[in-house]
């Protein structure tokens, strides 16, 4: 029997999930020997144009990872939705957003400008001059995609088939998903390749949580000595784990909690959650200063409001694009 075909394409990323699938170290090669890669442009010499030459669901099936930025993203998630049985978004950004979906906080005008105009410090360009699609030079016509007005996850833009989540997705995931795949052993369409349960509900630190978390303040990780062995969000620092899906790590205890640090939200949210960022935010204001609220004065309110540093980039760090806000409405033109 031929080998099951597979596609591997990075979008609006950091790369960090191409690096996830060399983080299967030795169980690289034995994936390998059971499959044909017939599309990897970070990893091997492939041309678009190889994918267009393919005839429909040629691929058996493709990871998409990053999000949908660019007219060439776009339409390379078309080309490859068309030529996949099967498709997966993989990773934080391609299902969530992830990094790059903050970017829907401003518009394509202003981020042009903070990066290339007299705003930007490292900067030196007194005539303005921004990326263009076309740009004439005497040997000819160079070209770049368009950058859209608004960051998308790839199931904004094409039917995605499974999700891998995770900023990176955990080489086990990625792993038993590829295995089960192969195998004919794959769940119903639309599912995530990750446990159901939120991080909290499988972290080692969980039996130190309090029944009723009350907190008179939000400390940032860098105003507190945390304690490796205690509920980070009862010490004070927001933790994205009660409404974060698990999976991150194989023990339970997501990775960043492992190394003392809170979770993210990079893993996206539970079945249970439509809204990472809305959930979170409900559940802070519903622990913190309920300790003599009757009696709190207006400025003590905003005391408590401004330690919260940055919420929109802490409750939404990962998912803005998928959320209820979706991006700032100012200048919003759908679909670009």
């Amino acid at each position: 029997m031929a080998k099951p075909k597979v596609g591997f394409y990075w979008c609006a990323s950091c790369g960090g999930c191409e690096e996830a699938i060399v983080d299967l170290h030795e169980d690289l090669l034995t994936v390998a020997e059971k499959i044909e890669i017939v599309f990897w442009p970070c990893a091997m010499d492939f041309k678009y144009q190889d994918v267009r030459d393919m005839s429909e669901n040629e691929i058996d099936i493709t990871f998409i990872n990053g999000a949908i930025r660019t007219d060439e993203q776009e339409e390379m998630a078309n080309l490859l939705r068309e030529k996949s049985k099967t498709l997966i978004s993989f990773g934080a950004c391609s299902q969530i957003g992830g990094i790059p979906g903050l970017g829907n906080f401003h518009d394509r005008d202003s981020i042009f400008e903070s990066s290339y105009g007299a705003s930007c410090p490292s900067i030196d360009n007194p005539d303005n001059i921004i990326p263009q699609t076309s740009t004439k030079v005497p040997e000819g016509e160079l070209t770049l995609p368009a950058f859209h007005n608004t960051v998308k996850s790839t199931d904004q833009v094409v039917e995605v088939d499974y999700y891998l989540p995770g900023c990176s997705p955990a080489p086990y995931l990625t792993l038993n998903a590829i295995n089960d795949l192969l195998a004919g052993n794959a769940p119903e369409k639309g599912s995530v390749l990750a446990p159901s349960k939120a991080l909290c509900d499988t972290c080692d630190r969980k039996e130190s949580k309090p029944d009723k978390i009350v907190l008179e303040e939000i400390k940032r990780v860098s105003e507190v000595e945390l304690d490796p062995e205690e509920c980070l969000l009862a010490q004070g620092v927001i933790c994205m784990g009660p409404v974060t899906r698990s999976g991150c790590s194989e023990s339970g205890e997501g990775r960043c909690v492992r190394a003392n640090m809170p979770c993210r939200g990079c893993y996206g949210p539970t079945d249970e959650v439509e809204d990472v960022g809305a959930s979170m935010i409900s559940a802070i204001a519903s622990i913190i200063g309920i300790e003599g609220e009757e009696s709190m004065s207006d400025q003590k309110v905003e005391e408590l409001m401004d330690s919260i540093v940055d919420p929109a980039g802490t409750f939404y760090r990962f998912s803005l694009a998928t959320s209820y806000l979706r991006r700032k409405l100012k200048d919003y033109a759908p679909g670009k």
